[in-house]
């Protein structure tokens, strides 16, 4: 699974995979790809709460990052990671205090990252990698 970003996705322009399916395919080719760069993948789908999740939480050196993987199968949609709007990045940043809480530590750098992953049958992923999208205060956002 280390190479995934590199393969061609699985399916055909004939048969496209569900949400769900697109969603999760993501996730794992964001995982390969943020591993290839360097980061250490510390979890996949963190819970917290009953509405929020981190698609990925990661290390890269001694700043731990949440990355929400947004993913793609058109390619003229636009761009997948606008729809991280202000209030998905408000239960982002909830979940990064309560990944902290559990670490019992509130002095670590963070830095949240927004993945866009086009997955189009047949070809090899696309993957935009936009790093410190947004931050721990509101507002800080260039998306």
């Amino acid at each position: 699974m280390h190479l995934l970003h590199k393969w061609s996705c699985p399916w055909g322009s004939d048969n496209p995979p569900d949400r769900h399916q697109l969603g999760r395919y993501g996730e794992l080719v964001a995982a390969s790809y943020l591993r290839a760069a360097g980061l250490k993948v510390l979890y996949h789908n963190f819970r917290y709460g009953r509405r929020g999740e981190i698609d990925l939480m990661c290390r890269e050196q001694d700043i731990l990052v949440a990355c929400e993987v947004k993913s793609s199968a058109s390619p003229g949609t636009g761009a997948p990671g606008r729809a991280v709007n202000a209030a998905k990045r408000r239960l982002l940043r909830h979940g990064m205090r309560n990944w902290l809480h559990l670490l019992r530590r509130d002095d670590i750098p963070t830095r949240f990252d927004i993945i866009e992953v086009y997955l189009i049958g047949g070809r090899k992923p696309t993957i935009h990698h936009h790093r410190g999208a947004f931050t721990m205060q509101e507002g800080g956002s260039q998306w």
